[in-house]
Order: structure tokens, then C-alpha cells, then sequence
């Protein structure tokens, strides 16, 4: 098969939960075990950090990435979804995996995908495992894809692990209380292995200390540590916390087999796109009218990138809106701005919520704005409809933004 080929059959053929939610998420590891001892372990040979949480994973895990290339490592990153490129998941040192590799992996085990009936996310952190073990990285950065205690990742053994923190997302998996999510995120906690939390609240840290100590294992608290704050290439003000927490993982790594400087830490901080070609992230993709655009899509990350968006300097606001259509996006709506124009609509994927739909539910949270069959048929309005002075924000979804960047 050609690239082209092998793609439109790993989306295609098998469930993958950013296209068709529920139906692609499984409830326990025996695929991911079967898949691993198939490949001969790759997942034990090379070092990692996991990552989990609600928001900032993605973030945090590309400053570690970042540090530690900027350190001398050779590095695997590990993450999703992607916006562009199935191969953003899949990085060693900021640069994709091959096409060529990508093709090879699917043909030489696409029978037993078949035969098993391996889930999209599962062949994939396969193959991330893999390449990984194959280029012999020094240390491989995980992020978890949903949840953390029956995530396919969760067969790694890591050198730290990191809970960036806790938010009511993915609940019809995860369970509708914070204590369930952060019982479903700390199921990342291994016997021994040192956990940083990033952030936490009354009803989340009681659970991880628990857990922790089950597992006869140290826990930090990143929020708790004071640190001066280092200039950093992203620049959502939500950055700062992943920031601190991404520095608490690095430190807690053996110095006697990583040796990271000062000047490593501040470097990678202040390089992060540039060494891992991260998107999507408070990210300016035009000025007068200055237009940015941000993956958050749940209520925690909204909150925060909506309050900024307010503090951004500008004289009209437009917003280029969608949603896929397992989020609770009435309650989402209401946190948004009543004084902007808005354009909503809905991205390429099976899961996107219908721009219909999402027109009634705006009209009952008393935001107002007009409908668009495409998301760049909406971008294109906003960019006529404003002046130089105006702000456009494009977000809502992961997949609305990936449509435009």
C-alpha cells in the first residue's frame, strides 16, 4: 500500500475515537498486552515520562520534549489527536515519522490488526512503541489518549509520571464526579514510580495521595513549588502551569543518567515549537485583524483562553465556533462572550455536532451569529467582516482549529 493507501485504511477500516467516540474506546488492556508481546515488548526499551490529565498534556508533554532534546537526548513524543498530519503523534526529536515507516509498520502486521481487532488508538501506540524502540531514543514523552488506568498506553513502565490536572471531560468514560476522573487519571500511578500532580482541588488530591500511597510511591504537588517563571514560545497564559509542571517531572529524573542544565530547561522553554512543531496552542495565524486560534474544548480550558481572549486588546470581537457532539455544549456556551459576532460551524469529522444543532443551542444561551456549511466558509466571513483593529478567535473544537491552522 501507498501512504494515501494506508491512512484511508487505518481510519476507515478500524474505530478510532476522534472520529466515532464511544464505539472506538474498549474497557480493558488485553488488546494493547496481546499487541505488545506480539511486537516483542518495544514498550521496555527505551525510558519514558506518562503523561495524563485533562488539560496541558499536550503542552507539558512538548516543553519536556523540548528540554530534554535541547539537553543533547534523542527524543520520542508521543501525543493526539493530530490537526494536520497522522504523523504529528508519532515524533523523534520534532521530526515525524517516515511515511515509508508508517506503510511498512501497517503491512507487515495488518493481518494480525485484523485478525484482533485492534482499535485505531491501539495499532498506533503500537507503532509509536516500535519506531521508539527501533531508533533507540534515549527517553520517549507518552501521552495519554483518554482517561489513564485503561488507556492503551498504560502498559509502559515510566520513569515519572505526570497528572496535569483534573476536569469533568470524556464523563460518559470517566464518570461524572472529580474524585472518578482523577481515580481513572491516577490510574497511571505505578508501584515506585514518582507521580507529579499539576494541579489539584479539595476533592482530587485526597484521591492521588491514596493511591500514591497504595502504590508505596512519592507524589508532588508542581502547583505547590515556587519557581521563577522562564520566557516561553507558548504563549497562552495557561502555559505557566504546565510550565511548573513540566519542570517538576525533568527534576525528578535520575541525575545519573540524565543530565539536564539550567540553561537546557530555559532553552527548551524558550523553543518549544521550533523542537517539537507544536499547534494549535494560543496561536497567532494573523495580525490586523489579528486572528488566534486555541485547541481548548472543554469547560476547564475555555474558561481559561476565554478570560485571556477578553484581556487581548482589540476593538471588535469575532468568533468562528464548532463542537463535536459528545461535549455538554450547552453548558459550554455559557461562558462565552454575549458582545461578538460569532460564525458557527462544523468540522470534517463523523463526530462533529450539526451546525443546525449547535445554531438552537446558541439562540437558547443568548449568543447570536450565523450558520456556515464549512469552518473555512466561517473563517473567510470573519476575516471580511472585521477591520484591522478587530480580534477573530477560531476554536471549540481540536478539529475546527485543524481546519485552519
Amino acid at each position: 500500500m501507498k501512504y494515501k493507501d494506508t491512512l484511508k485504511w487505518m481510519f476507515n477500516q478500524l474505530p478510532m475515537y476522534q472520529r466515532e467516540g464511544k464505539a472506538a474506546y474498549k474497557e480493558d488492556l488485553s488488546n494493547t498486552i496481546l499487541l505488545v508481546n506480539h511486537l516483542n515488548n518495544p514498550e521496555r526499551k527505551f525510558k519514558s515520562i506518562h503523561v495524563a490529565g485533562t488539560n496541558g498534556k499536550g503542552s507539558t508533554s512538548h516543553m519536556m520534549a523540548s528540554i530534554l532534546k535541547e539537553a543533547g537526548y534523542k527524543v520520542g513524543l508521543y501525543t493526539s489527536p493530530h490537526l494536520k498530519d497522522f504523523r504529528e503523534r508519532i515524533k523523534i526529536n520534532g521530526e515525524m515519522m517516515p511515511k515509508r515507516k508508517v506503510t511498512s509498520f501497517i503491512k507487515q502486521h495488518q493481518s494480525f490488526f485484523t485478525a484482533n481487532h485492534l482499535s485505531f488508538f491501539e495499532m498506533t501506540v503500537g507503532m509509536a512503541f516500535d519506531y521508539f524502540a527501533k531508533e533507540k531514543v534515549d527517553i520517549a514523552i507518552i501521552e495519554v489518549g483518554l482517561g489513564g488506568r485503561l488507556d492503551s498506553t498504560n502498559v509502559i513502565t515510566p520513569e515519572v509520571s505526570v497528572i496535569t490536572n483534573i476536569g469533568l471531560d470524556h464523563t460518559q468514560f470517566l464518570g461524572d464526579t472529580y474524585q472518578k476522573v482523577a481515580t481513572e487519571k491516577a490510574g497511571i500511578i505505578k508501584n515506585g514510580i514518582p507521580v507529579v500532580i499539576g494541579e489539584f482541588t479539595q476533592e482530587t488530591l485526597p484521591v492521588f495521595k491514596t493511591i500514591a500511597t497504595e502504590r508505596e510511591t512519592s507524589l508532588i504537588t508542581a502547583e505547590t513549588e515556587r519557581i521563577e517563571y522562564y520566557p516561553c514560545d507558548l504563549k497562552g497564559n495557561y502555559q505557566l502551569a504546565n510550565q511548573r509542571t513540566a519542570r517538576a517531572a525533568i527534576k525528578l529524573l535520575d541525575d545519573t543518567v540524565f543530565s539536564i542544565s539550567e540553561s537546557n530547561i530555559k532553552e527548551g522553554l524558550n523553543h518549544v515549537i521550533r523542537n517539537t512543531g507544536l499547534m494549535g496552542r494560543w496561536q497567532v495565524l494573523h495580525d490586523a485583524p489579528k486572528v488566534i486560534c486555541d485547541t481548548a474544548h472543554n469547560k476547564e480550558g475555555l474558561r481559561i483562553v476565554l478570560k485571556q481572549l477578553q484581556e487581548t486588546p482589540h476593538k471588535n470581537l469575532h468568533i468562528v465556533l464548532g463542537f463535536v457532539n459528545d461535549k455538554d455544549v450547552s453548558n459550554v456556551l455559557r461562558l462565552f462572550p454575549k458582545k461578538a459576532s460569532y460564525y458557527f460551524c462544523q468540522p470534517k469529522i463523523p463526530r462533529a455536532m450539526k451546525v443546525e444543532e449547535l445554531y438552537v443551542l446558541t439562540k437558547k444561551s443568548g449568543i447570536s451569529g450565523k450558520k456556515f456549511k464549512t469552518v473555512k466558509g466561517a473563517y473567510r466571513a470573519a476575516l471580511k467582516s472585521s477591520n484591522t483593529e478587530d480580534l477573530i478567535f477560531i476554536g471549540g473544537s481540536t478539529f475546527v482549529v485543524a481546519e485552519v491552522v
